[in-house]
């Protein structure tokens, strides 16, 4: 497939999204729901389009709002059993995120050795791929505003106020960022460590999402930062061919 495509990734927060035109891409955004001028006005009638979702329906209906009133049908995509060598595993896996199975893809692009590929979002999710391109499977956890927002509900006097990481934390704000990032870069150090295991030597660590900058200086293991991974998987998917 060639031609102009309009690429989107709909997270749970914010809307990712980059036009790609003979294989380059001519430009990309990041935009909250709550404006989406800036992609507004990138819509051109007729354009290919292409979307991995993982939104609240209301932000799935607004979209598809935009899109309808520009001219523009989109292909929405779901998570397959395999594309190309990469092998989901999961039990139905239509089950998967579309999100994580585009990261997975965009990862076996970028390397062939066993990765582990990680988004830092509203919820964080932790996969590892093994060098055969097979997915072992991944964690779910609480993303740094999911934490926030538990302990405030769920404790009695923790405000919600900005606090900065440290390893010794002497007031209650700080305390709570620090024990979020401690507790998100523990469990991509606990699966690296178990990839490493498996696969017999360090693999490869992936890190995007709209929070990976904030747990990207505490990790203690070798990271290369991806912001639109998830792109990189949409985008190779339209080129090599979307599933039937």
């Amino acid at each position: 497939m060639s031609g102009r495509r309009l690429l989107i990734d709909a997270g749970n927060s914010r809307l990712k999204w980059a036009v790609s035109e003979g294989g380059q891409w001519r430009d990309q955004g990041n935009n909250d729901y709550a404006d989406l001028s800036g992609f507004i006005q990138r819509l051109a009638p007729g354009i290919d389009c292409i979307i991995a979702s993982v939104a609240r329906a209301t932000h799935e209906r607004q979209l598809a709002a935009l899109l309808g009133a520009s001219g523009i049908v989109p292909r929405w995509l779901m998570a397959e059993a395999g594309f190309a060598d990469v092998k989901n595993t999961y039990m139905d896996p239509r089950q998967l995120g579309v999100d994580r199975w585009m990261g997975l893809i965009a990862a076996r692009q970028r390397t062939r050795s066993p990765v582990l590929v990680v988004s830092v979002g509203t919820a964080m999710t932790v996969d590892a791929l093994a060098a055969d391109g097979i997915f072992l499977g991944g964690l779910i956890v609480p993303g740094v505003s999911l934490m926030q927002q538990a302990l405030q509900q769920g404790t009695a006097r923790v405000a919600a106020s900005a606090g900065a990481c440290c390893a010794f934390p002497r007031n209650t704000a700080d305390a709570v960022q620090s024990g979020i990032v401690a507790a998100l870069c523990g469990a991509i150090q606990h699966q690296y460590a178990h990839l490493a295991d498996v696969a017999g030597a360090p693999p490869h660590c992936l890190l995007t999402g709209g929070d990976a900058e904030k747990v990207l200086p505490h990790l203690k293991i070798s990271v290369e930062h991806v912001p639109m991974l998830v792109l990189e998987g949409i985008d190779r998917v339209a080129r090599e061919g979307l599933p039937r």
